[in-house]
């Protein structure tokens, strides 16, 4: 049976892209934006978690296999198609992905039918900035940044770049001052996620709160998850979106 027989699926295009996209639950709405190598087992059974926790959750399907265990040679086969694909910044600094807006679209699509004082955003791995990106839309008020890794840490220059354009990187930076903050986990000794912390720090101030676990994992919530980051998570969300 698969994993995602109680999520109703459906198609959300905006932006110039389309995307299949699968929905369950009540309440606030929340995307959980995938990591590499796709929608896998974790990312769903976190997903019904979520649900079990009042929420609407909305999963985008944006590559790799759909309820597939994440292997290796998954990862292997998706990650070099993200490096050329135009949704994706794998390699560049200074630029949002182009795919921002098409999740800051789905992002109010799910706020009109979920209601709520807005919709919380999760983006892992290669999409971790991808919350932030969407946070330039007032409807995101529940960003979470979960391992960023992109760009990829190649130098030290993309190792501290957030995938944001200037003018993104200060609507952020205004939505922060304005009593919207961000929430960011990753392994301390995560080499993926490089100084993207330490830059989140140094341009939100306090207005980023950062969860930082010990040990050298990666994926927070999913393959590598750990208990301390599932709860401030979810109790990050039910602050922001409940009032809990």
């Amino acid at each position: 049976m698969s994993l995602l027989a109680d999520w109703t699926r459906g198609r959300h295009e905006a932006a110039g892209f389309a995307y299949d996209t699968y929905r369950r639950g009540r309440g606030p709405g929340i995307v959980v934006v995938h990591e590499s190598p796709g929608l896998t087992p974790e990312v769903i059974e976190f997903g019904d978690e979520l649900v079990q926790s009042g929420f609407t959750v909305v999963l985008p399907h944006l590559f790799g296999s759909a309820h597939a265990p994440p292997r290796t040679w998954e990862a292997a086969r998706v990650v070099p198609r993200l490096c050329v694909t135009r949704e994706f910044t794998m390699f560049a600094t200074g630029v949002s992905a182009p795919l921002a807006e098409w999740l800051r679209s789905l992002a109010r699509e799910l706020h009109a039918g979920a209601g709520g004082p807005g919709v919380g955003a999760i983006g892992m791995c290669v999409t971790g900035g991808f919350a932030l990106a969407m946070m330039v839309d007032p409807v995101v008020v529940a960003p979470v940044v979960a391992q960023p890794a992109t760009p990829l840490p190649l130098g030290a220059r993309r190792a501290a770049d957030v995938n944001l354009s200037p003018d993104d990187l200060a609507a952020v930076q205004e939505r922060v001052a304005h009593g919207c903050p961000v929430l960011g986990v990753r392994y301390r000794r995560d080499w993926v996620t490089g100084t993207r912390f330490e830059t989140l720090r140094r341009e939100l101030g306090d207005g980023f709160i950062s969860v930082e676990l010990d040990g050298a994992g990666h994926a927070t919530l999913t393959d590598h998850r750990h208990p301390t980051a599932v709860v401030r998570v979810v109790d990050f969300l039910r602050e922001r979106l409940l009032g809990q």
